[in-house]
C-alpha cells in the first residue's frame, strides 16, 4: 500500500499533522476512533469522505 494515496502532512492543515489525504480528519482520530472499539463501518458512515484504504493506512502507520 502506498502511503501517499492515503495520507498527508502539510505544514498548513492541522499544524502539520498527519491527515486523510484531502480531508482535514486527523490520522490520530482514526486511531483514537478505533482504539475506543468504533467499527469500521462505523467509523465510514461517521466520515463519509474516507475509505476502507484511508483506515488501513492510518493503521499501519
Amino acid at each position: 500500500m502506498n502511503l501517499s494515496e492515503h495520507i498527508e502532512v502539510n505544514p498548513e492543515v492541522m499544524m502539520g499533522k498527519p491527515v486523510i489525504k484531502g480531508t482535514r480528519i486527523p490520522v490520530e482520530l482514526v486511531l483514537r476512533k478505533l482504539g475506543e472499539g468504533i467499527s469500521e463501518s462505523d467509523l465510514l458512515d461517521a466520515y463519509p469522505r474516507i475509505t476502507r484504504g484511508d483506515i488501513l493506512a492510518a493503521e499501519s502507520l
